[in-house]
């Protein structure tokens, strides 16, 4: 079995693979120092929002180390570079000066703080999803990986996601309370402009769709389960009937940071078919519950601590940890073990390598 044929049979819950499958993401340092133990050289494709870059790099690097996937998305239109301001930030393609953080890159203005008006949102330009060369590294991923791999196509910043980033998160939450004319208007940009990229990824050839907004906490959801049915449930619905319209086929994957629990069944309902990271250690995430309550409608992609477990704990806590998620969320399939977030510099080399092995070692289906 191949890794194609392994994930595609792990996530759509039809028959056991052989093992469950594995993937996962790396930070550029990361990155960086893998290449020169394998002698793989490095490739960045960055994409249109910074961080998403490391979903979507060295994706020869790590099919090299293990992964069964390989991740393709929305680049750079070809021959743009992104401009700089005098401090030296890149500003990016949707007007966001953006600055090195100490793990992530940080917006340092909001290009929508002081929306108003669905005039304001109709007035502010997008960058088109479509312009020139802006799938070149996804083509030739797909054209390279498609037969052997299992191609996700990345459309992260779905929504919310994107707002927050454009508006700001503590503007955005109050004006949801208070139900902001212009808020409708722009989840429909948002979602349209992230629709379009996902129906790109479909025609070149990817097997999944990943979409993302981060609705969760450390300790719960950031909005209410009442607001996110007021405002995302449907929209969610229209996209991924979209996605399903261009490819029946298509898995539909989506990503969601935090404690999500409470809307996960209707998050299902709307045609939500794996859920990812699974962020352990936040309440209504243990592998148990969610495995009895939605592992009969449901995929998992994720679950393993990227926050305390891959840069602080041993190679034989990992071991363990690894073994006991595929143990619950492996059981009779749909499960494929990931880091719940894009491992950082912060994770010994030694670390990440013992994450791998235990999942080849305890992901055999008997």
């Amino acid at each position: 079995m191949n890794s194609k044929e392994r994930v595609m049979r792990a996530l759509t819950r039809r028959g056991l693979p052989d093992r469950v499958p594995l993937q996962f993401d790396l930070s550029r340092s990361l990155a960086d120092r893998f290449a020169e133990r394998y002698g793989i050289p490095t490739h960045y494709t960055t994409a249109y929002y910074e961080d998403v870059t490391g979903r979507l790099s060295n994706n020869d690097l790590r099919v090299a180390m293990g992964s069964d996937c390989v991740v393709v998305g929305a680049s750079l239109p070809r021959g743009y570079e992104h401009p700089r301001d005098a401090e030296g930030n890149i500003i990016n393609e949707f007007k966001m000066p953006m600055r090195q953080g100490l793990l992530y890159m940080e917006v340092i203005e909001r290009p929508l703080g002081h929306v108003q008006t669905p005039e304001d949102v109709a007035a502010f330009p997008f960058p088109d999803p479509l312009a020139e060369g802006r799938y070149d590294d996804a083509e030739h991923y797909i054209r390279k990986y498609r037969d052997e791999y299992f191609i996700i196509g990345d459309m992260e910043l779905t929504m919310f996601d994107m707002m927050q980033q454009l508006v700001g998160l503590e503007k955005l939450l109050v004006d949801m309370a208070q139900g902001a004319e212009y808020l409708e208007p722009l989840m429909d940009k948002c979602g349209d402009f992230a629709l379009a990229v996902g129906l790109k990824l479909i025609s070149l050839g990817v097997d999944g769709v990943w979409a993302g907004d981060d609705f969760g906490a450390q300790n719960g959801m950031l909005i209410s389960p009442r607001m996110w049915r007021r405002y995302f449930k449907e929209r969610y619905r229209r996209i991924y009937a979209a996605l399903k319209a261009a490819n029946p086929d298509i898995v539909v994957m989506q990503h969601c940071d935090g404690a999500v629990a409470p809307i996960l069944d209707e998050w299902i309902e709307v045609g939500l078919e794996v859920f990812n990271p699974v962020q352990p250690n936040v309440p209504g995430h243990e592998p148990e519950d969610l495995k009895s309550k939605f592992g009969d409608r449901l995929s998992f992609w994720g679950a393993i601590d990227q926050q305390k477990l891959l840069p602080f704990g041993t190679p034989a806590e990992i071991e363990a940890d690894v073994r006991a998620k595929i143990e619950v969320l492996g059981r009779g399939g749909g499960y494929m073990v990931a880091p719940a977030h894009i491992i950082q510099g912060d994770a010994p080399l030694e670390n990440v390598e013992a994450f791998i092995a235990a999942v080849k070692k305890h992901g055999l289906y008997q």
